[in-house]
């Protein structure tokens, strides 16, 4: 049941979370870095979707949750209780059944009621609202990771401050690359975000030319990015995968084709990944050499796709 993964078990796997980062850390997976497949239906829309999607992060859970237990649960015994009294009234008191109408001008008692009932119902949605909202914009912990992601026109840059300062630029691929891939269209990216699962991370966002925003549905992850502000949040993955998402604010003409994907890996496999960046550390560890071969980091929307490229991914996509 999800309601046995609620509030506490979700902050308990953050602490623990940071506990196990600092006892593993600098760990390196053998073998190097091999880019995750995405798993059909996880961390992406499926076709009929009517609800929200899975949810792979503890505030997402406890969320999901509160959507189906409690604001479900309220707004269909309302919408209930409302139509069946329209109903009632109607039958009761037309013009037939009631060819005298009553001239009663109030009852203080049914005011009292109809005042206090939804009172009531607003106490109960508020109270688990609130400490929802407390627990998604909690002060990330010290030893939290910390990885910036700014939005740019029309793409992504990803910085790993505690990871040598490198940086990842990410555009979206073309549809017929995307497929090559395995990917979903219009929602896969050249280069991903990626991130050690199972620890907290202080994702910051910032805006490079106006504002964009960092949404990831499945993660129940949103923060914009505004220029000249950083904006702060703890991002916390339960499971190994990748993730979609996209920019949730209007931005310009491509808003469109600004795909995030978040790929969540065992701390091994995270550091061999930082590994393969030139200059990149691991906390303590040494950086890697400059002649490491870099991810490519590929140029802003013009070198990664032309706008015919971008157009024909769209109708095609379409």
């Amino acid at each position: 049941m999800r309601l046995a993964l609620k509030t506490l078990p979700g902050l308990a796997l953050i602490a623990a979370g940071a506990v196990h980062a600092a006892a593993d850390r600098l760990a390196v997976a053998p073998g190097g870095y091999t880019p995750m497949k995405p798993t059909p239906g996880k961390g992406m829309p499926v076709d009929g979707g009517l609800t929200f999607q899975t949810q792979y992060s503890p505030t997402g859970l406890e969320a999901l949750w509160m959507h189906d237990n409690i604001v479900m649960t309220v707004l269909i015994a309302t919408t209930a209780f409302v139509l069946g009294l329209l109903i009632w009234v109607m039958i009761r008191y037309n013009s037939r059944a009631n060819p005298v109408p009553s001239k009663t001008s109030h009852n203080t008692l049914l005011e009292v009621v109809w005042t206090g009932i939804p009172v009531l119902i607003l106490l109960v949605v508020f109270v688990p609202s609130m400490k929802l909202l407390a627990h998604q914009f909690k002060t990330p912990p010290k030893e939290a990771l910390t990885i910036k992601a700014i939005g740019n026109q029309w793409y992504w840059t990803y910085a790993y401050p505690d990871n040598g300062e490198f940086e990842v630029t990410s555009n979206m691929l073309s549809h017929e690359e995307a497929i090559k891939r395995g990917e979903p269209p219009q929602l896969a990216a050249d280069n991903r975000m990626v991130v050690p699962v199972g620890e907290p991370i202080r994702l910051q966002t910032t805006g490079a030319d106006v504002i964009h925003s960092f949404a990831v549905p499945s993660l129940w992850f949103k923060l914009d990015a505004v220029p000249g502000r950083i904006n702060e949040k703890v991002l916390f993955v339960k499971e190994p995968g990748v993730y979609y998402g996209q920019c949730s604010e209007l931005c310009g003409a491509r808003h469109g084709y600004m795909p995030i994907v978040v790929e969540a890996l065992p701390r091994p496999q995270y550091n061999a990944w930082v590994m393969t960046h030139a200059g990149a550390k691991i906390d303590g560890a040494p950086e890697a050499p400059a002649a490491a071969p870099v991810a490519a980091a590929a140029a802003p929307a013009a070198e990664a796709a032309s706008g015919t490229e971008v157009a024909a991914a769209a109708s095609s996509g379409e």
